[in-house]
């Protein structure tokens, strides 16, 4: 069912999760404090960074959570189980949100038939005549390979929303393995019974650090094993009947699990529970 509007009195939540990026982490919340519609809050969840991450958020108003497990997919999952707003945005610490990037993402969530949101980005550092070039081309590759695979728009992690309701309905059933891509695997979840829209605009940079050889190589491998982790039951032709038949019913199914994929989907919230906890 539609979760309701995400109007201009909707709460919004902010989460940023971060691993040893001090440096970028303060830029981000720099220019998170530039937003042109201030968050209610924001939350970076601390993965067991050895550096001053923490004291960073700390100083610039930020709610600290600490997250034990390591690997985004766990610091996320337990910055959303934290975050208390109707809506909640998602960023990593290297990138720099325009003072749009709040308005465009609430702005996209305020039609009751939309429950996610995601953008694009271009880069912000590497060479100046190919930020723009690079982002696209990553990107676009991106979009080229996961939306084949899910039969609607992905989900993107440096750059998405989604209703806090839209998390509680789906929290159980996601993959918190390290070495898989938490946005795509979310975008799993919930885009057969849940409606994601893709918002145009120049909204938000990031680090071209992804684009490095190595960390592209990872980048890929994980997106490969994020797909292969929800087959059989989410083998493309079976997947893209699934989202048709729900798009035709004009409505929204049930939130969607069975048995078969090759990761472990995630534990219940009592046993995350005692594993993170907040840092104050």
């Amino acid at each position: 069912m539609p979760q309701g509007p995400a109007s201009s009195s909707a709460t919004v939540s902010v989460v940023i999760p971060v691993r040893d990026d001090g440096a970028h982490l303060r830029a981000c919340l720099r220019a998170l404090a530039a937003q042109t519609v201030a968050a209610d809050e924001i939350v970076v969840v601390d993965n067991a960074s050895t550096d001053d991450s923490a004291d960073i958020a700390r100083t610039a108003g930020a709610r600290v959570v600490f997250c034990g497990e390591r690997g985004i997919p766990a610091a996320a999952a337990t910055g959303y189980d934290a975050a208390v707003g109707d809506v909640v945005l998602r960023l990593d610490a290297d990138s720099l949100p325009a003072p749009t990037w709040i308005a465009s993402l609430v702005d996209a969530l305020a039609d009751p038939d939309v429950d996610a949101a995601t953008g694009g980005a271009v880069f912000h550092d590497g060479p100046a005549s190919r930020r723009v070039l690079m982002a696209r081309a990553f990107l676009g590759l991106y979009t080229a390979c996961a939306f084949p695979a899910l039969g609607h728009t992905p989900l993107w992690g440096s750059n998405m929303a989604f209703r806090r309701r839209a998390w509680l309905a789906v929290r159980d059933e996601v993959h918190l393995d390290p070495e898989l891509h938490d946005d795509l695997d979310l975008a799993y979840h919930l885009g057969v019974s849940h409606r994601i829209r893709y918002v145009r605009g120049d909204h938000m940079r990031v680090s071209s650090r992804t684009v490095e050889p190595r960390r592209f190589a990872i980048c890929f491998r994980r997106g490969a094993g994020t797909v292969f982790a929800h087959w059989p039951a989410d083998f493309p032709p079976v997947r893209w009947a699934r989202v048709a038949r729900t798009r035709f019913a004009g409505g929204r199914t049930a939130s969607h699990r069975v048995a078969g994929g090759g990761a472990s989907p995630r534990r219940g919230g009592a046993e995350h529970a005692s594993r993170s906890g907040v840092a104050h």
